[in-house]
């Protein structure tokens, strides 16, 4: 997840690593994790497979320059089938996955965006389905196990209506788009 959230910052704007800590954490602690001991180390792997490049260098704080990184055209290739496929993983991984992918929309074509949305609001069926498949398997006990999974039925329920309205809008603008080509 760090590496397509660094390729879809880069895209955004070219970044020194201590910036680009900076806008992970701005906008996908939520999500993953961020330290410089991940950063540093990705920007060389990227680096060294040719998905991103020293575009500038600037002089940094401590004396020593910043490399200022751009993606490039693989780096872009890379990070386009990061956004579309779909791993095997956990439930929290995969909506924390979702999200950082949502923050990058705007790079994508309706059609895949559609696509993400209906994949994930797929998955969110599915475990609704299981969470109300095991509720006899395993009965509660107490208030507070009743508290907890209330709330996450709250969050779930929350995260389809979500997920519904944005595919409605994402439909609709796809819609506008076919018709404005006719």
């Amino acid at each position: 997840m760090l590496e397509l959230s660094a390729l879809g910052l880069l895209q955004w704007q070219p970044l020194h690593g201590y910036r680009l800590k900076q806008l992970l954490e701005l906008f996908m602690s939520s999500y993953i994790s961020v330290n410089y001991g991940a950063i540093y180390p990705l920007l060389k792997r990227l680096e060294e497979r040719g998905q991103i490049a020293v575009i500038a260098e600037e002089a940094g704080d401590a004396g020593s320059p910043r490399k200022i990184y751009g993606i490039t055209t693989k780096g872009r290739e890379l990070w386009r089938q990061k956004m579309l496929e779909h791993p095997q993983e956990s439930w929290v991984n995969s909506g924390s996955r979702f999200k950082i992918k949502f923050f990058f929309f705007g790079y994508l074509e309706p059609a895949e965006r559609i696509k993400l949305l209906e994949h994930r609001l797929r998955v969110c069926y599915i475990r609704q389905e299981y969470i109300e498949s095991l509720k006899s398997e395993y009965p509660l006990t107490d208030n507070y196990q009743f508290a907890a999974r209330d709330r996450c039925n709250c969050v779930l329920a929350s995260e389809i209506q979500w997920l519904t309205e944005q595919l409605a809008r994402e439909q609709s603008v796809a819609e506008i788009a076919d018709f404005a080509k006719v």
